[in-house]
C-alpha cells in the first residue's frame, strides 16, 4: 500500500503523527503550552509568566496592547533609557570639550549677543548651551543645579515635556536678556555675549515651585535657594547674566502652571497648545523690543 508523502506541519503537530511540536521550531517537540494560545512552546521560547509560561508571540502582543504608564501630570513613564536631564547634561559637556578644541571660534559663533540676535535667531538657544571656557566651576555649577532638581521634575512630566520645558526656559532666558538689555553704540549690555544654562536652571527651579505648589509640597527650600543665587547675581565682578535668570525663572513658572493646572482629561490637547502660546509669547516680546531700538543697532 502506498501512503503519500507527508504534508507541512500541522498546527502544533509533528508530521508524522500527534507528538506536540514548537510552532517556530517544528523539528522540537514540545510538551509545555502557552498559557494564552495554548500552543506547543518549546523551551527557547517559553517566557515565565504568573501561572506557567507563555510563547514569545503572545508577549509582545501583551507588551503592543498594554496601555502605557503615564505620570501625575500626563507625561509618558519613561522605563530605562536616557533621560532627557542626563541627555542634556552630556551634551553641555560635549560642547564645552568643542569650546575647548576649537578655541574661540564655537563660543564666538553661538553664544548670545543682543545686537546680533534678530540676524542670528538659533543664538537664543545655542548659548545655553555653552559655558565659559575659561572656568570650570561655571559649568560644574550649572550641571550639578540641573541634576538636583532635573530628575524630580523630570519624573512628574515625563521626557517631552520636560525637554519642551527646560528648552522654552532657555529661550526665555535670552529674551529676558534681550529685553533687559540697553541699545546703544556704547553700551556694554547691548554688545556683551552671554553663554550658559543658568537661564534654563533657573526656569526648571521656577516650574519646581509651581509643581510644589500644585501638590502641596513645601517649597522654602527651593525658595531659599533661588533668593541666594539671584543675589549672587548682582554681586559685582562676577560678570553673571541676571537677566538671562530672571527670564529664564519668568518662563519657567509660566510653563510649569501651564502642564500643572491644566485639568487631566484635556491635557493631551491643552499642553501643546499652551507650550505653542508661550513660545509665541516670547516671540511677541522679542519682537515689541525690535520697536524700540535705533535704526543701525539690531
Amino acid at each position: 500500500m502506498t501512503l503519500p508523502p507527508p504534508g507541512p506541519p500541522v498546527y502544533g503537530t509533528h508530521p508524522s503523527g500527534g507528538v506536540p511540536v514548537c510552532p517556530r521550531h517544528p523539528d522540537r517537540e514540545s510538551y509545555v503550552r502557552c498559557q494564552r494560545c495554548d500552543r506547543p512552546v518549546c523551551p527557547e521560547c517559553q517566557r515565565p509568566a504568573a501561572v506557567g509560561f507563555q510563547c514569545v508571540d503572545c508577549v509582545a502582543e501583551q507588551a503592543r496592547t498594554v496601555r502605557t504608564g503615564r505620570t501625575a501630570f500626563g507625561g509618558q513613564v519613561q522605563r530605562g533609557g536616557l533621560t532627557a536631564t542626563t541627555g542634556i547634561i552630556g551634551l553641555c559637556v560635549l560642547v564645552y570639550a568643542a569650546q575647548w578644541l576649537g578655541g574661540s571660534a564655537v563660543t564666538t559663533r553661538f553664544m548670545f549677543v543682543p545686537a546680533y540676535a534678530m540676524h542670528e535667531p538659533w543664538l537664543f538657544l545655542t548659548s545655553a548651551f555653552l559655558h565659559s571656557p575659561g572656568f570650570l566651576l561655571h559649568i560644574v555649577f550649572n550641571m550639578y543645579a540641573l541634576w538636583l532638581g532635573g530628575p524630580y521634575l523630570e519624573s512628574l512630566l515625563g521626557r517631552a515635556r520636560f525637554l519642551a520645558l527646560y528648552l522654552l526656559c532657555a529661550v526665555g532666558g535670552s529674551v529676558g536678556l534681550f529685553l533687559l538689555a540697553v541699545p546703544g553704540t556704547d553700551s556694554r549690555s547691548w554688545w556683551t555675549g552671554a553663554v550658559g544654562a543658568s537661564g534654563a536652571v533657573f526656569g526648571t527651579w521656577g516650574a519646581i515651585m509651581v509643581f510644589n505648589r500644585r501638590l502641596g509640597r513645601d517649597n522654602g527650600g527651593m525658595i531659599a535657594l533661588l533668593l541666594i543665587n539671584t543675589v549672587i547675581g548682582f554681586i559685582p565682578g562676577l560678570s553673571i547674566a541676571w537677566q538671562a535668570h530672571l527670564g529664564g525663572l519668568v518662563t519657567g513658572i509660566l510653563t510649569g502652571a501651564v502642564l500643572a493646572y491644566t485639568p487631566r482629561e484635556r491635557r493631551s490637547v491643552l499642553h501643546p497648545v499652551g507650550l505653542a502660546a508661550v513660545a509665541l509669547l516670547l516671540g511677541v516680546l522679542v519682537a515689541a523690543k525690535v520697536t524700540t531700538v535705533p535704526a543701525g543697532l539690531i
